[in-house]
């Protein structure tokens, strides 16, 4: 529960002032917020564990809505400690020190494997395709893992990507019988 957004819901319970949280949710949701957060102050005033269980309402109400405004799914909150994914991390950090310098470095890093990764994997299966049907399968699974991984990351450099997507890997194919060999073009 250490992510920002929890974070925000902290400083605005101590305060007991909403306006933290507002910048973390859509202009459209703020009643939402505000309701539960007038709900989570009158409980809190109840006892100790009143105020834990209020506060985990909020924070969870918080973190979902936030969550719908993305577009993401709530999974609900990860205890106090649990790691971000690295490259979330890396580019916090960027934030806080002012500089982007490692995390375009680990990004691009991590880009440029996974490319190679899967371009050898269909290379390798290319040379193995015609024979027989089997091979040719395997061929056009590696392939076809290869290029959406390719537009995916495309994609995502052009803008295209969601903040907190599941992650770049390739779609599952699902089009592999679709294509019988290359060029495959989209």
């Amino acid at each position: 529960m250490d992510g920002p957004v929890v974070q925000a819901a902290k400083v605005a319970l101590e305060k007991k002032d909403v306006t933290p949280v507002l910048m973390w949710i859509k202009k459209d949701d703020e009643a939402q917020i505000k309701a539960a957060f007038a709900k989570t102050l009158t409980v809190r005033a109840k006892g100790t564990e009143a105020r834990e269980l209020a506060d985990q309402f909020f924070f969870e109400t918080l973190v979902r809505v936030h969550r719908a405004g993305e577009g993401a799914p709530f999974t609900g909150l990860k205890p106090a400690g649990t790691p971000l994914e690295p490259a979330v991390e890396e580019a916090d950090k960027a934030l806080e020190t002012g500089s982007v310098d490692k995390l375009v470095k680990q990004v691009s890093d991590e880009t440029a494997t996974g490319i190679r990764k899967r371009f050898a994997e269909a290379l390798e299966k290319k040379a193995h395709a015609n024979h027989n049907v089997e091979a040719g399968r395997e061929f056009v699974a590696a392939y076809v893992e290869y290029v959406h991984y390719v537009e995916g990351l495309h994609q995502a450099a052009q803008g295209a990507g969601h903040h907190h997507e599941e992650g770049l890997e390739a779609a599952p194919i699902q089009e592999a019988h679709k294509a019988s060999a290359p060029p495959h073009k989209h």
